[in-house]
Order: C-alpha cells, then sequence, then structure tokens
C-alpha cells in the first residue's frame, strides 16, 4: 500500500475540482434553448392557453411587450403558445 504524503493530497484537493468545473463546462451546450419550430410555437393563444399563463415565459417590460421564454429561443408574445405550455400554479 502507498502511503500519501499531505502535498500530494492537498495537491488532489486542487485539480479534482478544476476537473469537475471542466467536465460541466462542456456539458453547457446540453442546455441550449430549442426553436420556434421545434415547440411549434404560434403567435396566437390555443383556447385559453398562452404564454403570459405559463410558468417558462419570462414577460416583457409590459403586460403587452413580448418577453422571452425559459426553453424557446428569441422573442415570445405573451399571447402566444407552444406545445411545451406549462400553466403556472
Amino acid at each position: 500500500m502507498k502511503n500519501i504524503s499531505r502535498k500530494d493530497a492537498l495537491n488532489g484537493l486542487i485539480v479534482l475540482p478544476a476537473l469537475a468545473g471542466a467536465v460541466l463546462a462542456d456539458a453547457a451546450p446540453a442546455l441550449a434553448k430549442g426553436s420556434k419550430a421545434q415547440f411549434k410555437y404560434q403567435d396566437a393563444p390555443n383556447g385559453t392557453q398562452k404564454c403570459s399563463g405559463c410558468s417558462l415565459f419570462v414577460a416583457g417590460k409590459t403586460a403587452s411587450a413580448s418577453g422571452t421564454c425559459k426553453i424557446i429561443d428569441g422573442t415570445i408574445s405573451p399571447s402566444g403558445w407552444c406545445t411545451a405550455f406549462a400553466a403556472k400554479a
């Protein structure tokens, strides 16, 4: 069994977080937003379902201003709708 020095142990503690950061940086593209076409986004509501009532919608400066979506790339109308609609709680 090999004895590990204090210096070797401390060096390992410095290297491991750096390696973890590199691995997580490679995973970032997996968190990219999808396209409007991918989620069949439309600028009109689907019945009573519309983006302003969705938990994924990030409102613009006013209630009628376009906002963004947590999963779809681009500007989103508060009156729009897509297949990822998830009603606010």
